[in-house]
């Protein structure tokens, strides 16, 4: 367990920056995601730090120390592949101990460190099997085993969860959180799921096109978030494209007039929550905006309903309701009432 410290981390191929200048300091013990969507870089900065890829600028400190240079072996970082890259013809032990052999581990030593991981990832008796044995729940956990048993200063996880359908991808996010918090071990993940991210890290870094665009808790990113990018990829949002005419004053380009908080005057986009916004059969008296609109579509959920609503020829909002009951759900085609206070809506020049 130590310290990560990614400094000014660069990588270009040509003229193409893969990676931008990234700079994060991950605390001992701290789950870090990165964040975005494919491409963005994310996977290229987690192989800089794991020693796969050379950067083509900057410093990756481990515990202090300066491991830019040094193979992936001697950095002391277990990796878990978004494949797993498990051997398919090294039984589940072998597998697991084979990270410990290439350190020349002692046998007694790696016998013993391979039962303990296993009992820890409760694969208990499961040693002599091949991978293909296994489901893939197991497998990912033969990785994630092989990663933990030579103990490592940092875990590096690459969309380790991709390959779980989603009712595993929920069971195994939580039993990987619960673990590394009970080993209290550095760990950095990767991954373009929004909902994966919210549940699993202490910080997220949000990652485009190389770069990073803002890192904080989930509440500052969804909450506070820092450009429209960050605003549309950490959750969901509405966007109303439009003029800011004054301060608290927003015409959208369909000629709505809509009272808003922050931002300067210009061109500029009002982002809208849907879960901050109110559906109702009439008026929303106590609302700073109140709008007319017809239900053009209504998308059922399970716990929550989402309702699109035209509000004018050129805008359109989602509303996200609980689904309960006694609860307002309007039908296709039916008038209602869209409102929500001034302090909902974030305004992001353009």
């Amino acid at each position: 367990m130590a310290q990560l410290d990614i400094i000014g981390l660069a990588k270009r191929y040509g003229d193409f920056h893969a990676v931008r200048d990234v700079t994060l300091n991950i605390r001992d013990g701290e789950f870090l995601v990165l964040l975005g969507p494919s491409g963005c870089g994310k996977t290229t900065t987690l192989r800089m730090v794991a020693g796969f890829i050379e950067p083509t600028a900057g410093h990756v400190r481990l515990g202090g120390a300066d491991v830019t240079l040094l193979p992936p072996w001697k950095r002391n970082a277990g990796m878990v592949f978004q494949n797993y890259a498990l051997f398919p013809h090294l039984t589940v032990a072998e597998n697991v101990a084979f990270g410990l052999e290439m350190r020349k581990v002692a046998k007694a030593e790696i016998a013993q460190r391979v039962e303990e991981t296993l009992a820890l990832v409760r694969l208990t008796g499961l040693g002599d099997r091949l991978p293909r044995q296994l489901s893939g729940g197991q497998q990912q956990r033969v990785a994630l085993a092989r990663a933990l048993a030579i103990h490592p200063d940092v875990l590096l996880l690459d969309e380790p969860l991709s390959n779980l359908d989603a009712k595993l991808r929920q069971e195994v996010r939580v039993e990987i959180r619960e673990l590394q918090r009970k080993m209290g071990l550095t760990t950095v993940m990767v991954t373009h799921d929004q909902e994966e991210a919210l549940t699993m890290a202490d910080r997220l870094v949000v990652m485009s096109e190389g770069a990073v665009r803002q890192v904080g808790s989930q509440r500052d990113l969804y909450e506070q978030p820092a450009d429209r990018f960050v605003a549309g990829f950490v959750g969901r949002s509405t966007f109303l494209e439009g003029t800011l005419e004054a301060p608290g004053r927003f015409r959208t380009g369909g000629g709505l007039a809509l009272a808003c908080t922050g931002g300067a005057p210009g061109r500029a986009v009002l982002a809208l929550r849907p879960e901050q916004m109110v559906v109702r059969p009439g008026p929303a008296p106590g609302l700073d905006n109140d709008l007319p609109g017809t239900v053009e579509f209504v998308s059922y959920l399970g716990a929550l309903i989402d309702i699109h609503v035209r509000l004018s020829p050129a805008d359109r909002v989602v509303v996200q309701t609980a689904n309960r009951e006694g609860g307002y759900a309007p039908d296709v085609g039916q008038k209602v009432h869209v409102g929500w206070p001034a302090s909902a809506g974030r305004v992001f020049g353009e």
